[in-house]
């Protein structure tokens, strides 16, 4: 396997992070989407004003309530991410994990994301 191959399959540490909402997190400068989840939107998200708000989770008072959970979650302890490709908006999508406990999985448990397939 090639050097560059591997360290992108590679876990990495997070020491400089921020949380946009459920499911999207800053890395330093690195816009992640946490892998294989959906959590709600948030107020101002434009995909709750047009067309696909048909698709998109738009309750806002449980989108609110995802994201200060993931940002205390992700505040618990030493924070890694793997990454699994690129979304079409350009971010990374990857798995994130605090202490080795899964942070999609995590919010799943708590009603604040649903699996994505």
């Amino acid at each position: 396997m090639p050097i560059l191959m591997f360290l992108a399959a590679a876990s990495t540490l997070c020491p400089s992070l921020s949380v946009h909402d459920g499911d999207t997190i800053r890395c330093g400068a690195e816009r992640v989407r946490i892998a294989d989840i959906d959590a709600p939107e948030l107020p101002d998200s434009p995909k709750c004003r047009d067309y696909r708000a048909r698709y998109a989770w738009c309750d806002f008072q449980m989108g609110e309530q995802a994201r200060d959970a993931l940002r205390g979650f992700l505040t618990s302890g030493k924070v890694t991410i793997k990454r699994q490709g690129i979304d079409r908006y350009g971010r990374t999508l990857a798995l994130v994990r605090v202490n080795g406990v899964d942070a999609g999985k995590w919010l799943v448990s708590k009603g604040l994301a649903r699996p994505w397939n």
